[in-house]
């Protein structure tokens, strides 16, 4: 429970509203690709729900009074974490991708909630890390995932077209 919001596990009726809160905090990262550069990666943001479907994964949202104001796709399997590299091939482990914090909920704690919320489902599951992604674009969220404990882990960069990815790793 944050200050006047709580973190739980989406529902499907909020799936839509998530996925276009994704698409417009995603698209509105400078230096980041739009969804002409990357229309394949936007229709995942788009349809976020399914990333519920795969095994081992849990969709949090960050809700205040019903309004959705963010959300995180968690996984408990690496094999399904589904980014380049090698992340996939990670054994005792957890990760999370695609966090994303509407515009108008920012600095309230929201972001660092959710990522909790993925670090608490990592101890739950007796994962020894937790693995994330990040890009030059999202520099603001990797202060947070600093102060957090992860370390950049180069091992984990990978390309996603012309777009470097790097990787971070929080030892547990």
């Amino acid at each position: 429970m944050g200050a006047g919001f709580v973190i739980r596990e989406a529902r499907e009726d909020e799936f839509d509203v998530l996925g276009r809160l994704m698409v417009t905090v995603y698209a509105g990262l400078a230096g980041f690709p739009g969804p002409a550069e990357q229309p394949r990666y936007y229709d995942m943001l788009a349809h976020i729900g399914r990333m519920a479907e795969k095994p081992g994964a849990k969709l949090l949202v960050a809700v205040a009074d019903s309004e959705v104001l963010g959300g995180v796709v968690h996984f408990s399997d690496m094999a399904q974490y589904g980014s380049g590299g090698s992340a996939t091939g990670e054994r005792n482990a957890s990760g999370f991708r695609l966090l994303a914090v509407g515009p108008e909920a920012r600095g309230r704690g929201i972001g660092r909630a959710l990522v909790q919320g993925c670090i608490d489902l990592a101890k739950e599951a007796g994962q020894g890390q937790v693995i994330l992604h990040s890009t030059e674009a999202m520099k603001v969220a990797w202060g947070m995932y600093e102060r957090l404990g992860f370390e950049r882990s180069p091992d984990l960069d990978f390309l996603q077209g012309e777009l470097p990815v790097f990787g971070f790793r929080l030892k547990l």
